[in-house]
């Protein structure tokens, strides 16, 4: 008769998981799961075929945990703001998930960055075309601008590159929302592409 298994699958996910947030998904091994957990890397393999499908189910541990601090975001008084401002926490509260979720992806696995992107849109659109009074096209775009800052300003973070305090990433992000809602408004076509760019910084350049 075999061994009785010791561990569940949900206790091999845990060590993998801590694992990953002290030292990287590159320190998940089947000895380090071992370790963690007291015995031989055996009982992994009782659950999965390889390393590699252990490091699948961190990585959706991963995108449920920051779909956790998303929702947690929208409750805020400005939805897209709380969840910016979720995303940001979630970079730095969680760095190593962060880095395996959007930069560091299982190769199978394409897209993931872009794939939040989308989803979060879909998230705050209403608020935004309620508050700021765009229209849905408007609203994603602006909020894919606003995004595409976060990105930048969490992947240096989580790379520890950051130079600036939570301040002056509150000021940034202030900077960047006055600017663009302020052009998308005042720029006929702007959000579409459809403008005469050498008239609109002929006029911001000139004298």
């Amino acid at each position: 008769m075999p061994p009785k298994v010791k561990f569940q699958k949900e206790e091999i996910i845990e060590a993998a998981v801590a694992i990953t947030r002290e030292r990287g998904i590159a320190a998940v091994t089947a000895r380090e799961v071992g370790a963690v957990l007291g015995v031989s890397s055996r009982p992994l393999f009782t659950y999965f075929d390889s390393v590699d499908d252990l490091k699948r189910e961190v990585y959706h541990f991963a995108k449920n945990l920051y779909q956790e601090y998303v929702k947690e975001g929208l409750t805020a008084p400005i939805p897209f703001l709380g969840v910016g401002q979720n995303y940001i926490r979630f970079a730095k509260e969680e760095s190593e998930l962060y880095k395996y979720l959007f930069l560091n992806a299982p190769g199978d696995i394409k897209g993931s960055a872009m794939e939040v992107l989308k989803l979060s849109q879909e998230l705050v659109r209403e608020s935004l075309m309620r508050i700021y009074h765009m229209d849905g096209d408007t609203a994603d775009k602006y909020f894919r601008d606003l995004w595409l800052v976060a990105y930048s300003i969490t992947t240096l973070i989580v790379t520890g590159e950051c130079p600036y305090t939570d301040e002056e990433i509150s000021a940034l992000f202030t900077e960047f929302s006055v600017s663009i809602c302020k052009a998308y408004k005042e720029i006929p076509g702007l959000p579409d592409g459809d403008f005469d760019k050498d008239a609109v910084f002929g006029e911001l350049v000139k004298e």
